[in-house]
């Protein structure tokens, strides 16, 4: 297989010239959706805001087609660019976008990629998450340049000292150069955890790069005279301070059927919990205040999804933060959620209609048909795809209207994961 490579001429003020004058191009055919929610001159007005920060921030990423789900093009760090392809999912959650890049680039954000995760789940849209790519891959370059450098007698001795100090049964893992480290922590709940730590040459004067599995950002108060001791003390304190955020969620995975995600890792907020056939309820929960009424809406047909809207609203008075999250969510919609030792996953789990797929790319069918005689599922790209072949539908901003694929009755798509 021929790999691809990235062609060094002509020189880059060339490649960017060209492609300041393809942007003005693609200005006039392509349209930037990331904010289709907002209506109006003022979504216009913040549309051009958006597209103004991006050519600022990435000159040389553009968009590829008229959705704006795909851009490529280069991200610059240090006076260097690197390809890159990043693949947005129809309704533009960047959680769900993938990214493509170059080998090179791949490989300099190889340890990288867990934060990178993190970023895109938490990222309010792609021009912010640019801006903290170039600040990973401007991170990445430096450690690269730093692991050519062989580290001085006293880095060994002193990370030597420090590991016996913190005790070698807190190390999983270290690197035949002792450049990575990952050690492990338990909070008082008995879980388990792992930070991963990146050393570079001057190493303690200089603080380790600190990757971690939390909802909120970890930041190591340093000084040259800080030991990995340290280090674990301040995680262990992070841990205790999100102790009663991981007991709520943890009582949801055990007794109910989470849909998505599939396999919620520490830093997950959110959870699809199961209430019916083709109902369920989105959470997301505040890991600093997790005992208080999480964000929610509903996914499911109007007929049934209405009614607990209905209950949410007028029992919100009654959330108790002394009781839990799930006992709350209980007492508020007036329901018992599918018992995990009565029944299967499988009983919540329909194919979508389309398709005949539960996952696609990850999600799962989550737009329904509002005909309680009907009630079948899709998934939110498979129905987008089949009402834009429709010569009867239409669209409003990001609101299409069509016939159902299965009983012919009026379909409304939202392009969004939101459902309120």
């Amino acid at each position: 297989m021929r790999m691809r490579q990235l062609i060094a001429s002509p020189p880059i003020q060339m490649i960017v010239a060209h492609a300041h004058s393809r942007f003005e191009k693609a200005e006039k055919s392509f349209s930037f959706h990331l904010l289709e929610e907002v209506k109006g001159a003022g979504g216009k007005m913040a549309a051009a805001g958006l597209r103004s920060t991006l050519l600022r921030e990435c000159p040389l990423l553009l968009p590829q087609n008229r959705e704006g789900t795909v851009y490529e093009g280069f991200v610059t760090a240090q006076g260097r660019d690197f390809h890159i392809r990043i693949l947005l999912p129809l309704d533009l959650e960047l959680k769900n976008a993938k990214i493509q890049c170059s080998w090179h680039l791949k490989k300099l954000l190889n340890g990288y990629q867990q934060i990178l995760k993190q970023r895109l789940q938490h990222a309010l849209d792609l021009v912010s998450f640019m801006v903290e790519l170039k600040t990973v891959l401007e991170l990445a370059l430096k450690n690269t340049q730093g692991l050519h450098t062989t580290p001085p007698p006293q880095y060994y001795s002193a990370l030597i000292g420090d590991i016996e100090t913190l005790g070698w049964d807190k190390v999983v893992f270290v690197d035949p150069g002792f450049n990575t480290l990952k050690l492990k922590a338990e909070d008082s709940c008995g879980r388990d955890h792992l930070i991963t730590l990146k050393l570079n040459p001057k190493y303690p004067i200089e603080p380790p790069d600190c990757l971690v599995d939390l909802p909120v950002q970890f930041c190591v108060s340093w000084i040259p005279q800080s030991s990995l001791l340290s280090i674990h003390s301040q995680f262990l304190a992070a841990l205790e301070l999100l102790k009663e955020f991981w007991n709520a969620l943890d009582e949801i995975d055990e007794k109910t059927w989470v849909l998505e995600p599939e396999k919620p890792t520490r830093s997950a907020t959110m959870r699809r919990i199961a209430i019916g056939n083709n109902v369920s309820i989105n959470i997301e929960v505040d890991p600093r205040h997790p005992t208080m009424l999480p964000e929610c809406y509903f996914l499911g047909p109007d007929h049934v999804v209405n009614p607990l809207k209905i209950k949410l609203n007028s029992n919100i008075h009654l959330w108790d933060p002394e009781v839990s999250l799930l006992q709350n969510l209980k007492e508020i919609l007036e329901i018992d959620f599918p018992s995990r030792e009565a029944l299967e996953k499988s009983e919540f789990s329909m194919d979508c209609g389309i398709c005949y797929a539960y996952r696609l790319d990850g999600a799962i069918p989550d737009q329904v048909c509002n005909d309680s005689r009907c009630g079948q599922s899709f998934h939110q790209a498979c129905l987008y795809e089949w009402l834009r072949g429709l010569p009867s539908s239409r669209q409003s901003f990001n609101v299409i209207f069509g016939e159902c694929p299965y009983c012919n009755k009026q379909i409304t798509l939202k392009m969004s994961t939101k459902k309120i």
